[in-house]
């Protein structure tokens, strides 16, 4: 009797051992496909993004074009030319002049500065930010001419040491998001003599509050710049500004001084160093190095000439001349500094910048063109070893891509990319991280993420949300590209069908989207499949389709104006020197047949400018460009609030997040 009861519950905790084990592999199968969705998605986000930086670079070349082909526009429009080749032309050094008559009334109930700057304004500037309130632009324009004092007097790296006492925290990108910073500052501790700080670029852009980390930067920097140390990034470049949201965000948020705001903006960037050297081992830059990255180069070029990464040498004389004798009259006006001349870089130089400013690393060898971003390159691990070698170095620490877990180690331990924008493309899809380095000792990597209600929901509901957001992005960019696409299937369809093999789908869709993406894992979301496992290549467009505002406006004119509406925007708000949101029908045509030429685009100019007619209302010869292109946007069928779908900017409290420590096994 007693034997069979032994048996029994020997049997039984077999049972429960297999049912846990059972349990055990399912609940690791479930995790593992969650997390081969949430990567999926993070594919996709992270190839669009790319895709567009590819097409801002793209953008550069045809301004090169534009200044050195259409002679014309010279003498019809200078300022175009002035906007994108002139630097510091206006370089005041009269303060009354540079603040105007601007005043702060009585009524104004937000942060006030003072000047010397000390702790407490920072400490003021935190807590009104936190509470959601604007900077005057009186203070913003000040703390923006002080800054510019200092950085100027500032070399292209700048040197510091570390000690066994004294640490320095590395920050990656923070892209506007303040809830980011605020959580570095809470946990780290604010700046100050004993707590020295490097952020390392792309401080502004996608994020709603990049005028406030900029603020909070520069204000750090004016208390503490022996201390508090900024390198550039490749967003911290007026043309990135124009398609990424900066520049928006600034006119919004100073309707009356946004201009300039905008400008004064312009001249700090060119004077922010281009990297930083620690304890001469490590060098910190925001993208990465290529094969003829040249540190003794860069330590000499005047960092300042370089106005826009995305604007390269003109070599047409004529625009350099214009440039010069412009810049002649304009030294000889009252409040213009000895650096007001525009000479540009060399190619070479320009080329350097671009570099250090957009690479990134891969496991492969060599040095290759940056086909993703379209500028910069790809370095390998053994261009890392030469060009550490060559300069005594031993480490490489860099920002520009965002990571799952905030931070990456390659190249054998001697490339670390470093990211501090935490849900960078969705609530949940990543966490922000920063370094502290200790002299003769292993960097040790803080991660953290900030937590809102959404990021305590299920992990499953949580990759659906980011899935169904990536998805979206991705149909909108076939839509945009639906004629071409539906010729490639086409192509293949030699039976006329209207179907195709999967093999045949995922070819097509990549070689005209070209995004590098896992098209046969995603198709489940993308198309429809008949038993035999053919795809129905039209049930790609059944859910979505680009509104238009004219019955004037063909698919392919729409199609092209809602793919290249973000350029278009960028060309337009550059000629329209005074933000009025207004451009002659004239200039429209010009540019728009420039554009096409350029790009190689096949549209029937025609039809262009019945559309442009139309869109001209009230007949005074002038188009709202803004208005224009908001007019073609992407209507999803399932989806109630319908609208064009970009990276987010959520409305959200400054809530804590979650933090830990990592400290992986690592030599320095």
């Amino acid at each position: 009797m007693g034997c069979s009861s032994s048996s029994t519950k020997i049997n039984s905790a077999k049972n429960a051992l297999k049912a846990a084990l059972v349990i055990q592999n399912w609940y690791r199968g479930y995790r593992a496909r969650l997390k081969a969705r949430q990567h999926y998605a993070l594919t996709i986000f992270q190839s669009i993004e790319y895709a567009d930086e590819q097409g801002q670079m793209q953008l550069s070349n045809f301004f090169s074009f534009m200044l050195e082909n259409y002679r014309k526009i010279q003498n019809d429009d200078p300022a175009i030319v002035t906007r994108l080749l002139e630097t510091n032309l206006q370089d005041s050094q009269n303060k009354h002049a540079y603040m105007g008559l601007i005043e702060v009334p009585d009524s104004y109930d937000g942060p006030r500065l003072k000047f010397p700057l000390t702790f407490t304004d920072i400490d003021l500037l935190l807590k009104a930010f936190q509470q959601q309130q604007i900077l005057h632009a009186y203070y913003v324009l000040e703390v923006l001419f002080e800054a510019k004092k200092v950085l100027k007097q500032m070399p292209n790296f700048t040197h510091i040491q570390t000690s066994p006492y004294k640490e320095i925290t590395v920050c990656g990108d923070l892209h506007g998001k303040l809830e980011d910073l605020l959580l570095i500052f809470y946990k780290n501790g604010l700046p100050s003599v004993n707590n020295q700080y490097v952020f390392n670029g792309d401080f502004v852009d996608r994020g709603k509050n990049s005028t406030e980390i900029l603020m909070i930067l520069l204000v750090s920097f004016l208390v503490y710049p022996n201390e508090l140390h900024l390198n550039r990034g490749n967003h911290e470049d007026f043309m990135m500004n124009l398609r990424y949201g900066f520049t928006r965000e600034i006119l919004q948020k100073y309707k009356l001084h946004g201009k300039k705001i905008l400008k004064s903006v312009e001249e700090i960037y060119t004077w922010l160093p281009i990297g930083t050297i620690i304890d001469n081992e490590i060098l910190i830059i925001h993208g990465g190095i290529s094969e003829s990255t040249d540190l003794n180069l860069l330590h000499q070029i005047q960092r300042n000439k370089m106005k826009s990464v995305l604007m390269p040498p003109v070599s047409n004389r004529e625009f350099d001349s214009s440039l010069k004798n412009k810049a002649s009259s304009s030294s000889a006006t009252p409040g213009t500094s000895e650096d007001s001349s525009s000479e540009q870089l060399t190619k070479h130089e320009w080329e350097q910048i671009v570099d250090l400013l957009w690479s990134d690393p891969k496991g492969r060898k060599g040095c290759y063109p940056n086909t993703s971003r379209g500028g910069g390159c790809y370095f390998g691990p053994d261009i890392t070893a030469k060009i550490l070698n060559k300069n005594q170095l031993k480490m490489i620490i860099r920002s520009h891509e965002c990571k799952p877990d905030g931070y990456d180690i390659c190249h054998d331990g001697k490339v670390i990319t470093i990211f501090s924008a935490s849900n960078y493309y969705d609530e949940g899809s990543n966490r922000g991280a920063y370094i502290k380095l200790c002299y003769n000792t292993a960097p040790r990597f803080f991660q953290y993420q900030v937590t809102t209600t959404s990021c305590l929901n299920p992990l499953h509901q949580r990759v659906a949300t980011m899935e169904n957001r990536a998805i979206k992005i991705l149909k909108e960019r076939m839509i945009s590209q639906k004629t071409d696409l539906i010729n490639a299937f086409q192509l293949r369809d030699h039976s006329k069908t209207g179907k195709i093999s999967l093999a045949q789908w995922a070819f097509s869709m990549e070689s005209v989207l070209e995004l590098k993406l896992p098209w046969r894992s995603l198709r489940s979301h993308l198309v429809k499949t008949d038993s035999d496992g053919n795809v129905d290549y039209m049930s790609s467009f059944q859910d979505v389709h680009i509104e238009r505002p004219m019955e004037e406006a063909t698919s392919p004119l729409v199609e092209t104006l809602y793919r290249y509406r973000s350029d278009l925007n960028i060309i337009f708000n550059i000629m329209d020197s005074d933000h009025s949101g207004l451009i002659s029908m004239e200039e429209f045509r010009t540019m728009w047949k420039l554009f096409t030429y350029h790009y190689n685009v096949q549209i029937d100019n025609s039809q262009f400018d019945e559309v442009i007619n139309k869109m001209d209302v009230n007949k005074d010869g002038s188009i709202d460009f803004n208005e224009f292109f908001m007019a073609f946007h992407v209507v999803h069928k399932y989806d109630k609030n319908a609208t064009d779908i970009t990276l987010p900017n959520k409305e959200q409290k400054i809530p804590l997040g979650s933090f830990e420590t990592s400290e992986p096994k690592f030599q320095h």
